[in-house]
């Protein structure tokens, strides 16, 4: 009774146990704080799901997460890609076969909008110096770990600047330091004649410089663009310093539904971009059977696997039951048998002197032993017969000849 209240005990405490541990993991993924800043897996603050879900919830568009690890766009027509907290540095230089497909993407109707990570002051690179190594090899943006490191020209693909290729260069502006370590935003202007709103609130010290005629200007923090935009073929790219206009907080506090509407129109599709993030969907063993329909095969193992557990657990065929006679006397064993013969043909005052008489039987049959031990065992053997039948000990004079015969003289 005591073992079986043991194990119910133990079996609630485990489940109870796991039960916290998976309502733990569901708030931490319903908040989405596992996630990288600016992901629209995110619901607090610092997240874009509220953006996403927003765009989902439209009649006529449709919101999808790119987790995918290879470096290709979808196809531009009537699509939009978001490509939030983009990292400056990584963006100074590219290589140019992703231009190439950035820009085939845009001239069959795509529309880029890359908006990147607030940036208050100007960041430093791990060695002090500028990247010389191009993107990751991805996605644009993508973090150093997942970089493509690429040296020289001989050793990888040719990497051109931003400015160079599309006319447009990034720099920094350092904010105001506020309060509590904070840094205060700075107010940037429409100077466009686009319908949007007048006035934002900028969190980002990165400014767009050497804009080319190409580029419209849509806002302006004083002289130095912000936000700039350029048709291109059938399609358009548009280039942004902040992120967090786009944030859960930002569109809790002030949304612009203009504003976002101007983003992504007139796209169907919007894409949002998870894989420069670092959240990439790896192929795994479940997803190889959604996608080739092995359902069937993996239910027949399933079942297999149990009616073997039942076979060896439960036996199919009830134990045979031997009804025996009335005064049956079970017998012995072999080895029974042979102890009880010994025990009725051997007195147990010649038992250890027959042990040592086989014993000595060995020593013709190649198991030499040094005089001096033989001798030892034969005088405690006479010692122990010496004595009187009551005083006598054949165990202890067992042990001490054995020991004799293991030790060094």
């Amino acid at each position: 009774m005591k073992s079986a209240r043991s194990i119910i005990l133990l079996t609630l405490l485990g489940l109870l146990f796991g039960a916290g541990v998976y309502r733990l993991f569901q708030l931490r993924f319903e908040s989405g704080d596992v996630y990288p800043p600016y992901s629209s897996l995110r619901a607090d603050p610092l997240g874009t799901m509220a953006l996403f879900e927003g765009l989902n919830r439209m009649p006529s568009l449709e919101a999808q997460r790119d987790f995918s690890p290879e470096n290709r766009l979808p196809e531009g027509r009537a699509t939009a890609y978001l490509h939030l907290a983009a990292r400056s540095l990584d963006w100074s230089l590219l290589p140019e076969d992703l231009f190439v497909q950035i820009e085939a993407f845009v001239i069959q109707g795509g529309r880029l909008v890359i908006a990147f990570r607030p940036e208050p002051v100007k960041p430093i690179s791990i060695r002090g110096t500028p990247p010389t190594a191009g993107p990751p090899a991805t996605k644009p943006g993508q973090p150093p770990s997942r970089r493509k490191k690429t040296t020289t020209p001989e050793e990888g693909p040719r990497t051109i600047s931003l400015e160079n290729r599309w006319g447009v260069a990034l720099h920094h502006v350092p904010l105001k330091l506020g309060d509590g370590d904070t840094y205060e935003p700075v107010a940037v202007e429409n100077v466009s004649a686009l319908p949007l709103p007048e006035v934002l609130d900028w969190h980002s010290g990165l400014v767009l410089t050497n804009v080319h005629r190409p580029w419209q200007t849509v806002y302006a923090r004083d002289s130095n663009p912000v936000v700039v935009e350029r048709k291109w073929g059938a399609g358009s790219i548009v280039i942004a310093t902040d992120s967090y206009l786009l944030s859960n907080e930002a569109l809790s506090q002030e949304a612009h539904a203009d504003l976002l509407a101007w983003l992504v129109s007139p796209a169907r599709v919007i894409y949002f971009d998870e894989a420069h993030l670092g959240l990439i969907e790896a192929p795994s063993v479940t997803g190889l059977i959604r996608q080739y329909r092995l359902h069937g095969v993996m239910a027949a193992l399933l079942l297999l696997a149990g009616l073997f557990i039942w076979k060896n657990s439960i036996p199919f065929v009830p134990p045979y039951s031997l009804k025996l006679p009335p005064g049956y006397v079970e017998g012995k064993d072999n080895s029974a048998g042979f102890l009880n013969l010994l025990r009725r043909n051997l007195a147990p005052a010649d038992l250890l002197k027959t042990c040592f008489d086989e014993w000595t039987k060995s020593l013709t049959q190649g198991n030499p032993h040094l005089i001096a031990r033989v001798d030892r065992a034969q005088e405690l053997l006479e010692q122990d017969r010496a004595r009187l039948a009551r005083e006598r000990q054949p165990v202890k004079v067992y042990r001490e000849i054995a020991q004799a015969l293991k030790s060094r003289f």
